[in-house]
């Protein structure tokens, strides 16, 4: 028999979902069949599955190890403390995400949500299943921390928010709770989590204006191309193009290069390096959309991949007492040393 009491990361949310998590390869019809004939009981009550769950529910489930272990993706090799080495193995995974990034660091942590400065070359989430990223990081993370358990794993695991590109640094904001991640989720999706970033682009560069446009991903370059107008977009590309909406704003110009601050109103893929590279204006080190001339004299100062950097986000207000912490919060994250040194040639 396995016992679990709902937390505050599964409440709310329909009985058979919470089943369907934790019995991830167990199909549909299994479940609701183990449900009306009490193998998994709610309460110690029979139950249909379209209960809402509330905190400190006590789920049971009477079923063999052998098929507990199969329908939850587990495996049954257990070790003399009764726990399986599957768990041992997920914890290794995370443990040694968290070792190998030593140079991650948390912007900002509260009860729900968990703000990290991604530097160069970390992969927001896994492209392979061999890949270490970010998300496999922020796990181990809170492994270590004493924050979340193997077990809580099987019904909630926390989660990135937004993303960036692997060469591009700074602020990706993590959900550490179910609500975290759904509050998160929702103010990118409304689009009132305001996102900053800071480029260098060469040359002197004075702009203060909001550019709207359309792009189009070609999946076998995986590049994208820009068109100012939908007139603009061919037939065939029509359907797939997506508007983008993008504010650039000059900080600081000087002859080499300019300091761009960029504000996001979409946030499509490589929306900040196409739609600048588009205007004439590629960020220094971009060897997908920039200048090969430019990038390489760049790489004699120390420039190994895009200068572009997440450097502030606003929060919007909010009413809600469990976000308070965050309504209207201002967080910058620094640029990497490389922003600086450039600015100083």
């Amino acid at each position: 028999m396995q016992q679990y009491i709902i937390g505050d990361n599964e409440a709310g949310q329909r009985f058979d979902k919470y089943l369907k998590k934790l019995l991830k390869e167990a199909p549909d019809s299994f479940i609701y069949k183990m449900l009306r004939k009490k193998n998994i009981v709610l309460n110690g009550k029979k139950s249909t599955g379209n209960e809402k769950l509330e905190k400190q529910d006590i789920v049971k489930i009477f079923l063999a190890d052998d098929t507990f272990f199969k329908f939850s993706g587990q495996k049954q090799d257990t070790i003399s403390n009764g726990q399986s080495n599957c768990a041992d193995k997920i914890i290794m995974q995370y443990q040694n995400a968290f070792q190998t990034f030593p140079n991650i660091t948390v912007i900002y942590e509260d009860e729900e949500i968990l703000v990290l400065n991604k530097p160069v070359g970390v992969l927001s989430q896994k492209a392979a299943a061999d890949d270490v990223s970010l998300n496999e990081w922020m796990l181990g993370y809170l492994l270590e921390k004493g924050i979340i358990t193997v077990d809580s794993l099987s019904t909630f695991k926390p989660s990135i928010c937004n993303r960036l590109d692997r060469n591009t640094s700074g602020m990706v904001v993590c959900g550490k709770t179910l609500a975290g991640s759904q509050y998160m989720s929702r103010i990118i999706k409304e689009k009132t989590l305001e996102k900053y970033y800071h480029c260098l682009v060469p040359g002197k560069i004075l702009i203060n204006e909001r550019l709207t446009g359309y792009l189009y991903k070609d999946s076998a370059s995986n590049k994208v191309i820009i068109y100012k107008t939908e007139d603009e977009i061919p037939a065939g590309r029509l359907t797939k193009a997506e508007f983008i909406d993008t504010q650039f704003h000059t900080l600081k110009a000087d002859n080499d290069c300019s300091l761009l601050e960029v504000q996001l109103f979409t946030g499509k893929t490589h929306q900040i390096r196409a739609h600048l590279a588009s205007i004439g204006h590629p960020i220094i080190g971009d060897y997908k959309y920039g200048s090969a001339a430019i990038n390489k004299k760049y790489a004699s100062l120390g420039v190994t991949s895009q200068l572009l950097h997440a450097y502030r986000l606003v929060f919007p207000p909010t009413q809600e007492e469990r976000f308070h912490n965050i309504s209207k919060l201002v967080l910058t994250c620094p640029e990497p040393e490389i922003f600086e040194k450039l600015r100083a040639q």
